[in-house]
C-alpha cells in the first residue's frame, strides 16, 4: 500500500494514499482499535454529518464568511458522501472520543480533500499548494467554520435520527399496523376462548384480539412521534461549551432553516433554545429511546402470542396457521417453527439493552458535556433499524399470510368451562363455580352438570350460555 504524509497540530502521520482523510482521522483509527470492523460510526450519522457540513457551508457563505468557490466545492463533496460515493473513507469505531471529535474531523478531512479535488489541487501532496490560495481548502478553516465538535456531532446524530424514523421507522410501524387491521377484519366474527393468566377466560372474536395488536402499533406510534419535538432541537451554533463563541448569532437558526430544505421530512429543524442544554443533556435521546423500548415491548408480546396461537401443529393451541417458510429442523422431519416471531423477539430484547445503554450514558453529562455522545447515537440507531427491518419482516414473512384454524377454535371454545360466567346473573357467582369446579372433576360439559345441579332448564341454558353474545358489554 502506497502512503502520503499528512499533518495536523501534533506532526506529521502517514495515510494511505488512496483515502481522503487525513491526520486526525489517522490517529484515531490507529489509537482506538476497538471494535474494528464491528462497531464503526454509522452510515446513517456519516449521512447526517454531510447534510450539516453542506448546510455550514451555504450559510458561512451567506453571512459572507466564505467565498463561492469553496462553498461549491465543500456542498459537491457533501453530496458525494449522501450519495455513498465515498464510502470507505469513514473508518472511525463508535468507541473514540466521548465527543465525536475525531469522527468530526474525519468529515471535514475527506470533504477537505476531495473539495480540493474538485477544485483541480493534488491534495495528496500539500507541500506543493499554496494554503493562502483560494482553492485550499482547511478542514478547520473552511469545513468547520463557525463550529465545533461540541455542537456538530449532537446535532448530526439528530439529524440521523430524524431521518431514520421519519424514512424507515414511521413507514414500517404503518405497514405492520396496515396488515394487523386487516387480519383484524377478516377474522372479526370467528369467536374464541379468551386467556388470562395462560388460563381459559371469555370468549372474543379473533377480530377483537388482533385489534389489540394493531392498535398497540398505533400507539407506538404516537409515542415515538412524541419524542420528535425534542429531537428537532439542533445544538449547532453553541460551538464548545453552548456560548457560541467563533460562530454567528444567526448561524444556528439559518442552519436549520437549510437542512429543512434537503432534509426532505415532516419534522423542521431549529435551533435548541438552549445550547447549554443541548451540548450536555441528552434526555430526548432517553424520551426516543423509551418510545422505542415501548414498541419493542409491543412487538415482543404479539410475537410472542402469535407463536403460542400457532404452536402445534398437533399438540399445542393451534388456533392460527402461519406461513412454513423454511425447515425447522436438522434433525426432526418435517418440522417447522415460528422463526418469524423469533427474530421479532430477540430484536426486542436487543432494543431493550440498548435503552439501558442510553439511559446510563444520558446521566453521565459532566459541566458542559456529555462524552458518551457515540454509544447513545450507536444504539439508537441500532435500535430504529433493527426495529424497522424486522416490522417489515415479520408483516412480509408471517403476518401477511396468518389464518384462522377455526375447527380447532370451535372446539376449544366449546370445550372451556369459563364459558360458565354467563351464567352468573342468572344462578350467582357461587353455583357457577360448583357447576364448572363438577365438570372440570368429573371430565363432563359445563352444559350436562347444569342441567344435572337442577339450577335451569336444558333450555335455560342453550339460550344462556351463548358464546357469540359474550363477546361484548349488554344493557
Amino acid at each position: 500500500m502506497e502512503y502520503r504524509i499528512e499533518k495536523d497540530t501534533m506532526g506529521e502521520v502517514k495515510v494511505p494514499n488512496d483515502k481522503y482523510w487525513g491526520a486526525q482521522t489517522q490517529r484515531s483509527s490507529e489509537n482506538f482499535q476497538i471494535g474494528v470492523g464491528l462497531e464503526t460510526m454509522p452510515r446513517e450519522v456519516i449521512e447526517g454529518f454531510a447534510y450539516l457540513k453542506k448546510a455550514c457551508a451555504l450559510v458561512n457563505h451567506k453571512l459572507g464568511r466564505l467565498d463561492k468557490t469553496r462553498t461549491d466545492a465543500i456542498t459537491q463533496a457533501c453530496e458525494e458522501i449522501i450519495q455513498g460515493k465515498l464510502a470507505g473513507n469513514f473508518p472511525l469505531v463508535v468507541w473514540q472520543t466521548g465527543s465525536g471529535t475525531q469522527s468530526n474531523m474525519n468529515l471535514n478531512e475527506v470533504i477537505s480533500n476531495r473539495a480540493m479535488e474538485i477544485l483541480g489541487l493534488d491534495f495528496k501532496d500539500k507541500s506543493k499548494l499554496d494554503i493562502k490560495g483560494d482553492k485550499f481548502i482547511h478542514p478547520n478553516d473552511h469545513v468547520n467554520k463557525g463550529q465545533s465538535s461540541n455542537d456538530t456531532y449532537p446535532t448530526a446524530m439528530r439529524i440521523a435520527f430524524v431521518l431514520e424514523i421519519s424514512k424507515q421507522l414511521l413507514p414500517a410501524i404503518d405497514k405492520l399496523e396496515a396488515t394487523l387491521s386487516k387480519k383484524s377484519a377478516e377474522f372479526a366474527n370467528i369467536v374464541k376462548i379468551g386467556r388470562t393468566h395462560l388460563q381459559d377466560a371469555t370468549p372474543l372474536t379473533l377480530g377483537q384480539e388482533f385489534s389489540g395488536y394493531a392498535h398497540m402499533l398505533k400507539a407506538s406510534k404516537a409515542q415515538v412521534i412524541a419524542a420528535m419535538p425534542f429531537l428537532q432541537e439542533l445544538a449547532i451554533g453553541g460551538t464548545a461549551v453552548g456560548t457560541g463563541l467563533n460562530s454567528h448569532p444567526k448561524f444556528s437558526q439559518m442552519v436549520s432553516d437549510e437542512l429543512n430544505k434537503f432534509t426532505n421530512t415532516n419534522f423542521a429543524f431549529k435551533s435548541h433554545p438552549n445550547k447549554f442544554h443541548g451540548l450536555t443533556s441528552h434526555d430526548a435521546e432517553v424520551f426516543l429511546s423509551g418510545a422505542l423500548n415501548g414498541l419493542a415491548s409491543n412487538l415482543m408480546k404479539i410475537a410472542n402470542d402469535i407463536r403460542w396461537l400457532a404452536s402445534g401443529p398437533r399438540c399445542g393451541i393451534g388456533e392460527i396457521n402461519i406461513p412454513e417458510n423454511e425447515p425447522g429442523s436438522s434433525i426432526m422431519p418435517g418440522k417447522v417453527n415460528p422463526t418469524q416471531c423469533e427474530a421479532v423477539t430477540m430484536v426486542a430484547v436487543q432494543v431493550m439493552g440498548n435503552h439501558t445503554t442510553v439511559g446510563m450514558a444520558a446521566s453521565q453529562g459532566n459541566f458542559e458535556l456529555n462524552v458518551f455522545k457515540p454509544v447513545i447515537t450507536y444504539n439508537l440507531i441500532q435500535s430504529i433499524r433493527l426495529l424497522s427491518d424486522v416490522m417489515l419482516s415479520f408483516e412480509k414473512n408471517c403476518v401477511c399470510g396468518i389464518t384462522a384454524n377455526e375447527a380447532k377454535i370451535g372446539k376449544l371454545l366449546h370445550e372451556s368451562l369459563m364459558l360458565v360466567t354467563a351464567l352468573n346473573p342468572h344462578i350467582g357467582y357461587a353455583n357457577a363455580a360448583k357447576i364448572a369446579k363438577t365438570a372440570h372433576h368429573n371430565g363432563t360439559t359445563l352444559r350436562e352438570e347444569a342441567i344435572k345441579s337442577g339450577l335451569l332448564s336444558e333450555a335455560e341454558f342453550d339460550k344462556w350460555v351463548v358464546p357469540e353474545d359474550m363477546i361484548a358489554p349488554k344493557e
